[in-house]
């Protein structure tokens, strides 16, 4: 398999150690069978963290912070469900982290707002700033009242776009609230990665209402793309009126696959061979109930299985499908999962990594493009669950284990000058600071 050249990020620090492995994907099973590391080489096997967090490989380290229910400077407590995020560069060389929490109405916490978006709800986004040795600075509210905020992106102009994947609207909503109507849900967010307090929640409804997961931004045009968290799931893109403006409105479209009108890519597709594509208009964004990809279907757009994490890096964009993956011998498909390449400047899109079995990725979820020309892939499956990384060579390593139980990896973003990788463990909710010898500090 290949892959085009990426680059990576990183920082951070406390103790631990572990493992970076790669190998062709067609060794994978011998060494199985062998007993032996289904992957190897790299950074060399993961080293079990003595403190029972995050295995790492030798000569990497962590810093562990912002665990639920810790006490932020705002004074309410740090909520669960720690899912997407991005770092932005900060004043007086920190970083900012804006991050996403994955809470539902009947969630045990939530994030704790003076102006939620719906009082029913318990999802948001919290803002973290990080200092230059990855200690915690601050950390604080910065949208509440939202349903399911799973992932969403970075902009060009230094906001972070945060995505519902649940359309319901709650049943009931708390006597007494400050905003006690009843809000649709299934919308896109925004929050500034600059802003000091919460924000006020301001739905972007013409980005579509439907079971959101990521988005990407292309910053030649402001075109936004998206992800949808559905087993019949299509892929969107957003041309704004204003580019830079969201909230300015603008047309929402459904990616077609040229000559294959309604192709469903689950699995069978050839890898690596970019097919062209083409877009057709979405005439009801905002629908009273869940519709848009029914709509987009029946225009031919593609379905894939379970879209979910979205990056941009150097003209492209990288996509997971979770649930997508090879057939068995029986002719199911294993889920195991994909990742999918798409070009905006040449319009086309290629099926670019298939998982053959989970043994080799289990259930990709968040994705980021690395400075040093990786792909890094936070599992979201059912077995123990990895940071994954995928080379240009098409090589798949593990970076690092998540020790404290089998709960998803999440969030995973660098810092603006390359040296530190966060990532989230969502459940119990802890966020990390990774540090090493990446490659790109390596020569390599």
């Amino acid at each position: 398999m290949q892959l085009s050249r990426r680059k990576f990020f990183t920082l951070a620090g406390a103790s631990a150690a572990s493992t970076l492995m790669m190998s062709p994907l067609e060794a994978l099973y011998t060494r199985r069978a062998n007993g032996q590391s289904v992957f190897g080489g790299g950074y060399g096997d993961l080293i079990r963290d003595p403190n029972g967090l995050l295995d790492l490989p030798r000569g990497f380290q962590y810093r562990a912070f912002s665990r639920t229910g810790e006490t932020m400077s705002d004074g309410s407590p740090v909520p669960g469900g720690h899912d997407g995020m991005a770092a932005f560069p900060g004043p007086q060389n920190t970083v900012i982290l804006v991050r996403n929490h994955e809470l539902s109405p009947n969630s045990a916490t939530q994030v704790v707002g003076p102006r939620p978006y719906d009082s029913a709800c318990k999802g948001g986004t919290t803002t973290l700033q990080i200092g230059p040795n990855g200690e915690l600075i601050n950390h604080y509210a910065s949208l509440s009242g939202t349903y399911r905020n799973c992932a969403g992106g970075p902009t060009p102009w230094g906001s972070w776009i945060t995505c519902e994947e649940n359309t319901s609207t709650p049943a009931t909503n708390t006597p007494g609230s400050a905003n006690n109507v009843m809000q649709a849900h299934g919308y896109n967010f925004e929050v500034p990665s600059n802003a000091g307090a919460p924000v006020d929640p301001v739905p972007l409804v013409a980005m579509g209402r439907f079971n959101h997961e990521a988005i990407a931004v292309d910053p030649r045009t402001g075109i936004v793309y998206e992800t949808e968290d559905q087993r019949d799931s299509l892929i969107y893109r957003f041309v704004p009126t204003r580019p830079g403006q969201l909230s300015a409105g603008g047309t929402l479209q459904a990616l077609v696959i040229k000559g294959m009108p309604q192709a469903k890519t689950f699995s069978g597709v050839p890898k690596r061979q970019p097919m062209p594509v083409e877009w057709v208009t979405i005439t009801d964004p905002n629908p009273a109930t869940d519709t848009v990809r029914v709509e987009g279907f029946s225009k031919g757009a593609a379905q894939f299985a379970r879209g979910e994490g979205m990056w941009y890096g150097n003209g492209e964009i990288y996509f997971c499908c979770t649930n997508g993956g090879s057939v068995d011998s029986n002719g199911r498909p294993n889920g195991a999962g994909q990742v999918w390449r798409y070009i905006p400047e040449r319009e086309t899109i290629e099926l670019f990594v298939e998982a053959r079995s989970k043994d080799e990725l289990d259930g990709p979820d968040n994705i980021v493009v690395a400075p040093h020309g990786d792909l890094i892939i936070c599992e979201d499956g059912d077995a123990e669950q990895f940071l994954v990384g995928i080379t240009s060579e098409g090589q798949l390593y593990r970076l690092a284990r998540n020790a404290i139980n089998d709960s998803e990896f999440a969030g995973a973003c660098f810092s603006p000058d390359g040296k530190t990788l966060f990532a989230n463990i969502q459940t119990p909710g802890i966020t990390f600071a990774i540090r090493g010898p990446w490659k790109s500090q390596r020569g390599a």
